[in-house]
């Protein structure tokens, strides 16, 4: 487990990043992460939004607040219990902006290969047990070209194979879609389904890393 000392160096390497700016990709640099060295779950997002960049805690827009339900029906108590036990960040740190359709722009593949380093370093440091992948750029991060339905509703080893309850494989990752109002993936019934299979297998790898048992999925 790291030090406080260790981690807020860390942090104060990446909340002082102003790697896009200088590149061109970004006018103001605005960092956003949050977590403890006690945290044995990372959760990893695409990337801030406009009301994550003003407040600067990540999944505080509306996109959180749906994400915070999903984390309650895994079991988390309260929205501060999910906070304090979830070690938040994203593929790339900042807000991008607005894209031209009026969303939120995915940040580019520069953007994310700038940005690495930050991630590997908070993995290398945290060294999770539990990598929750929230949307897209998470889920190519780690389980490149799969389509959304192969992932949610699984849990996977790190060399992205499927595993089962009895794997020892570490860190295990589990795919969640983005929660975002604008994506259409939840308005299939059957892809509902998946979430919902993904949640309760969220619950269960929850309550036993509680337990401090964490066997498998």
């Amino acid at each position: 487990m790291p030090s406080y000392q260790q981690l807020a160096h860390l942090h104060r390497g990446i909340l002082g990043c102003t790697r896009c700016v200088e590149a061109g990709f970004l006018p103001l640099a605005a960092p956003v992460l949050s977590g403890y060295p006690d945290n044995q779950i990372v959760l990893i997002g695409q990337a801030p939004g406009a009301v994550e960049a003003e407040r600067r805690v990540p999944f505080q827009g509306r996109s959180g607040k749906v994400l915070m339900q999903w984390l309650a029906r895994a079991g988390f108590a309260s929205e501060t219990e999910a906070r304090r036990r979830i070690y938040m960040t994203s593929i790339t740190k900042c807000f991008p902006g607005k894209g031209a359709a009026g969303g939120d722009r995915r940040p580019s593949r520069a953007e994310v290969d700038l940005c690495r380093p930050h991630l590997d370093r908070q993995l290398a440091l945290i060294r999770p047990v539990l990598l929750i992948l929230v949307g897209g750029l998470a889920h190519e991060r780690f389980l490149p070209g799969r389509p959304l339905a192969d992932l949610v509703g699984r849990v996977f080893d790190p060399s992205g194979r499927e595993v089962g309850p009895r794997t020892h494989a570490r860190p295990l990752l589990l795919p969640l879609p983005h929660p975002s109002g604008a994506s259409r993936w939840l308005n299939d019934p059957g892809n509902r389904l998946l979430l919902d299979r993904a949640l309760r297998r969220l619950r269960r790898l929850v309550s036993a890393l509680l337990d401090q048992k964490l066997v498998g999925a």
